[in-house]
């Protein structure tokens, strides 16, 4: 079972940075995208960091009903997540689940019997998404938007030993890369 953690902020929608869950809203592209993976019976997984509940901008209960405005806006679409794993640790409360630590995806290993190199993993932040699949070993797509330019030009030194296996546009062509590299797998 091939399956595809998708981040959040700056990947799916936002602006990259930590937004209030009642005011993210997900790029225009983004529900199509995800129902491609739907589709293409693809597991589909968000994992996010959001240290903003720990650190008290706001609270896990407003962080769950954001996730289900998100899931809701996506049903309309015809498309949807399989799951939703999240860090709601401060960052420097040293646990295990805050990207670029790979307690997400082994929880989601766990929970779905799958195999990490299975996976690929999208996100625009080479020093959390990035370094976190390649600890675990998984594909690595890297989307321009949110921080994605970012983390390839200011701050790529803070993931210099990490190649990308592709750098993509947006999601949605992250998506067609992924599609793509299944038929050749």
């Amino acid at each position: 079972m091939k399956a595809v953690f998708l981040d959040r902020d700056g990947t799916i929608g936002g602006t990259g940075g930590g937004i209030h869950p009642y005011e993210f809203s997900m790029y225009d592209f983004s529900p199509r995208a995800i129902k491609s993976l739907n589709d293409l019976g693809i597991k589909v997984f968000l994992f996010t960091n959001q240290t903003r509940v720990g650190r008290g901008y706001f609270t896990e209960e407003e962080l769950i009903k954001g996730f289900e405005n998100m899931k809701e806006d996506l049903i309309e679409h015809s498309a949807f997540l399989d799951d939703i794993f999240y860090c709601p640790h401060k960052p420097d409360d040293g646990c295990e689940c805050q990207k670029p630590k790979i307690g997400l995806l082994l929880k989601a290993q766990r929970k779905y019997n799958l195999n990490l190199k299975d996976y690929y993993v999208i996100g625009d932040t080479g020093e959390s998404d990035m370094l976190a699949a390649s600890q675990a070993a998984t594909k690595k797509v890297l989307v321009k938007t949110g921080w994605g330019e970012s983390s390839l030009t200011k701050y790529r030194g803070r993931w210099i030993d990490v190649e990308p296996d592709y750098i993509a546009e947006n999601l949605t062509d992250a998506v067609r890369w992924i599609s793509h590299d299944l038929l050749n797998t």
